[in-house]
């Protein structure tokens, strides 16, 4: 039995922490918060995750999976170290690596065995060399170790079946053995390796949410030319994605892309890029897109309302995706503001994400439940696409509402059908259906 310790209790590391456990390794989860790592002991998870209670419960029963807020305990004897801690965005786009820093400095502290530190965390090209220096100059020059990059691709709300059903494994390090070493944590998964060097396997990490953000902002910005034009996206993204050259993922039009990766990496991409004298004109052209489609929804409710002041809007989502409770950068959060901003009067429902919500929004009026949101709404706007909200009694939101205007910001309801039940309908390049409708 492999011993490990994972450094950071947050998505990434408690989903690494529990899943490594899971394949037979004794780890040990490292936090400084005192709370967070009280709760994780008494069986409460500081986050949501479809999976991952059962995970670590199982886990911690069986004693491979322990958590502790004491650094010597967690790396006495551990072989392995993940670095699995936050990289927040900076006042100017780049990556803050105060928290690698620390972690980094901590372990050079505590350990004298040999030992291979692995970057989980999203962090910029070169900063694999940079721990390095830090554990050697905290380590006085004799610290056995080496470095190996391994970035993360779980997404939020399928991260535990991601880990264990990976389509490859991405292993960074001057030091080929260390490298080869960690590839055999992952044996089990029975998944495809690829070695690279330290840079090439960071860059690899921000070059697919790069690339995956650009997909979400190109369907977004045929959407709104569908919208000028009578096309409909749905259909255009259908024909697309059968390509398969294109693909269908992530070519579903929205609100654009939000939560804890996609902005801090690619405003770190740019302003990598933009540091190193090239000019990322494409990355700043994913971003813009991205949070202009958000002010899209207020000039249509402004259209439809005349008026936003005093106007009840309801609002279904509040998580930047479905299934999971993370809130951060979340689209509908900044609609939210934008409505306030303008004197509207904002109900709101999620089913995992309110109390979340509740700690950063002010003046908004939780609902139990979507028909207490539509309850004598002007108009209702669906922001997540949440599986409860696409079997919702339409009927029932539309007799509850006061004024009629639906705005599916997601495209999961049928427009023709939305009409028939007396909705001012508006998808995303899909036109507006219903008497009266929005022009």
């Amino acid at each position: 039995m492999r011993k490990l310790c994972v450094v950071g209790v947050g998505y990434v590391g408690l989903v690494t922490g529990a899943c490594l456990a899971d394949l037979g390794n004794a780890v040990t989860c490292l936090d400084v918060d005192e709370d967070k790592i009280a709760r994780l002991r008494d069986g409460y998870l500081p986050i949501f995750e479809p999976g991952l209670e059962e995970i670590v419960r199982r886990n911690a029963q069986a004693q491979r999976l322990s958590f502790t807020t004491d650094c010597a305990e967690a790396l006495s004897e551990a072989r392995f170290v993940f670095i699995a801690v936050g990289t927040p965005s900076g006042s100017e786009g780049e990556a803050d690596l105060s928290y690698v820093r620390s972690a980094a400095e901590e372990i050079a502290a505590h350990v004298r065995h040999q030992l291979i530190v692995i970057n989980k965390s999203t962090v910029p090209i070169g900063t694999g060399d940079w721990v390095a220096e830090i554990m050697q100059r905290r380590g006085g020059g004799s610290l056995p170790f080496a470095v190996v990059s391994n970035p993360e691709f779980l997404r939020e709300g399928s991260a535990v079946r991601d880990f264990m059903s990976p389509d490859r494994i991405v292993l960074g390090s001057t030091d080929r053995s260390a490298a080869l070493e960690v590839a055999e944590l992952y044996t089990p998964l029975q998944a495809k390796v690829m070695i690279t060097d330290l840079r090439t396997a960071e860059m690899i990490k921000y070059a697919s949410n790069a690339f995956l953000a650009t997909k979400i902002s190109f369907i977004n910005e045929m959407a709104n030319i569908c919208e000028a034009l009578g096309a409909d996206v749905l259909q255009v993204a259908e024909g697309m994605g059968s390509d398969q050259r294109i693909g269908p993922a992530f070519l579903s039009a929205g609100l654009g892309w939000g939560g804890s990766c996609f902005p801090k990496d690619v405003k770190a991409l740019a302003h990598i890029a933009a540091m190193h004298g090239c000019h990322p004109q494409l990355l700043r052209a994913v971003m813009d897109i991205n949070y202009d489609q958000r002010k899209r929804v207020i000039i249509r409710l402004r259209e439809c309302l005349g008026t936003l002041r005093d106007r009840v809007v309801g609002v279904l989502g509040l998580s930047f995706k479905p299934n999971t409770d993370d809130i951060r950068d979340a689209p509908a959060l900044e609609v939210i503001h934008y409505l306030q901003h303008e004197g509207a009067i904002v109900k709101a429902y999620d089913p995992v994400a309110m109390e979340n919500a509740q700690g950063v929004l002010t003046g908004v009026e939780f609902c139990s439940n979507p028909y207490e949101v539509a309850a004598q709404a002007d108009a209702l706007l669906l922001a997540t696409e949440w599986n409860e909200f696409k079997h919702l009694d339409m009927r029932r939101v539309a007799e509850a509402m006061r004024t009629r205007v639906l705005l599916d910001t997601r495209n999961i309801y049928d427009p023709q059908r939305m009409a028939d039940l007396g909705f001012r309908y508006f998808g995303l390049g899909r036109g507006t259906l219903g008497e009266g409708a929005c022009r």
